[in-house]
């Protein structure tokens, strides 16, 4: 098989491009949020490994139950997420907490396909400390090296 075909073969092909494995990997990874991907049978599927994560996984949470991965007095809170995302009558929910003196910005997103069957959850995690701290505009050409 010709380096060409195989390279080919390795693309991940979506609606608005082309991208390897390797390059998905790093996009998802450079983003400056922790991501994590709960599957439709509740189960712990991918996280990114941010640079910085507010939340600490190891790769021993693949396969587990979300439940599990969560404080036992908030447990029935994500049972409820979840049940809202599965019948589709929530398709967001979002928190904020302090912690370490940082404001951490929780948002759970459902995942569907294009006929809207539900796929899992998306957990996205952000420290938007800083980002609240923001007044006026910085222009692109503004930015300096």
């Amino acid at each position: 098989m010709s380096e060409l075909t195989e390279n080919k073969k390795s693309m991940l092909q979506f609606e608005t491009g082309t991208l390897s494995k390797e390059e998905v990997e790093a996009i998802l990874d450079s983003l400056p949020v922790d991501i994590s991907f709960v599957d439709k049978e509740d189960r712990v599927k991918y996280f990114n490994r941010a640079e910085k994560r507010i939340f600490v996984r190891t790769k021993a949470v693949i396969g587990r139950k979300v439940q599990l991965c969560h404080p036992q007095k908030s447990i029935h809170i994500v049972n409820k997420i979840l049940e809202a995302f599965k019948t589709g009558k929530k398709h967001v929910a979002e928190f904020w907490i302090q912690m370490n003196n940082r404001l951490i910005h929780i948002r759970y997103f459902a995942v569907r396909d294009k006929n809207g069957k539900y796929l899992g959850t998306l957990e996205v995690t952000q420290d938007i400390t800083d980002i609240k701290k923001i007044e006026g505009e910085k222009q692109l050409l503004d930015w300096k090296m």
